[in-house]
């Protein structure tokens, strides 16, 4: 953050919330700014960063989340026959 500008502001919070923020601050390795940042970027809609969609299906739980899947699922060219065709993955 140092090599840009940047605006100073004062925040008052209730205790809970700060105790829940030092608590994620250790969690996440990052500082309390930095998540206080993120929070805002994410509620405004304006991110610093662009993200990809690996980054952002990561930031949502997605990755490694099917069960008892095969290890190259998403890199197997056997697992991608007929995707793409009408009728592909129904059940017959």
């Amino acid at each position: 953050m140092s090599d840009m500008s940047s605006h100073r502001i004062t925040v008052r919070i209730p205790e809970p919330l700060g105790q829940r923020l030092r608590h994620r601050s250790r969690i996440k390795g990052q500082t309390e700014s930095d998540l206080v940042r993120e929070a805002l970027e994410n509620y405004l809609g304006q991110s610093a960063k662009e993200r990809s969609a690996y980054e952002l299906a990561q930031e949502a739980g997605l990755i490694g989340s099917v069960k008892r899947a095969p290890k190259d699922l998403s890199t197997h060219r056997r697992h991608f026959e007929g995707f793409g065709k009408r009728g592909y993955g129904k059940t017959k």
